[in-house]
């Protein structure tokens, strides 16, 4: 047993470095993300992530968007629980038929104004899961999309510059 833990001390962790990210640019397109909702909302932008049917890869980038890298809350950016308190449903998935009512009900349940970004190439279309007898199709089948974001999954990045295009 004490050989493992001294190999597991020289070694090091078996992680994955971090993300190469330039600190300056997220920064600036965080800030110009906060400032652009500001003009438009009056307040910080509050974000709402709807899981309609999908791998759960699109989800990990936008929880992503809260880890120490990306850190959205110093930005004023929020991802909230209720939809009552959203101003952006992010969407991520093909829409199963079993999440199509709670979808709907999560879009009638945001107040307005309201933007639906569907994150991800399945949920434009339903990717690789179109044409099952269990999905819908993409989000725009089911609630009016205002944005979407490409990629199997968009990265972080991706994800806030989306943002920033939508409030624009």
């Amino acid at each position: 047993m004490r050989r493992l833990l001294f190999e597991g001390l020289a070694k090091g962790p078996l992680t994955e470095p971090p993300p190469k990210l330039d600190d300056a640019e997220v920064a600036a397109l965080a800030a110009s993300l906060d400032a652009a909702a500001r003009k438009r909302l009056g307040r910080s932008l509050s974000i709402r992530a709807v899981d309609a049917g999908s791998c759960n890869g699109c989800e990990l980038e936008i929880h992503a968007l809260s880890n120490a890298f990306y850190d959205l809350e110093r930005f004023g950016l929020h991802v909230v629980a209720s939809p009552r308190h959203a101003d952006v449903l992010m969407v991520t998935g093909p829409v199963t038929k079993n999440m199509r009512e709670a979808l709907q009900r999560t879009y009638d349940a945001t107040p307005a104004p309201k933007w639906v970004v569907a994150v991800g190439d399945c949920a434009r279309d339903g990717g690789l899961f179109a044409g099952s007898y269990a999905v819908e199709g993409g989000v725009g089948a089911v609630v009016p999309v205002d944005l979407h974001i490409p990629g199997c999954p968009p990265t972080p990045m991706a994800l806030l510059r989306g943002l920033l295009t939508l409030l624009r």
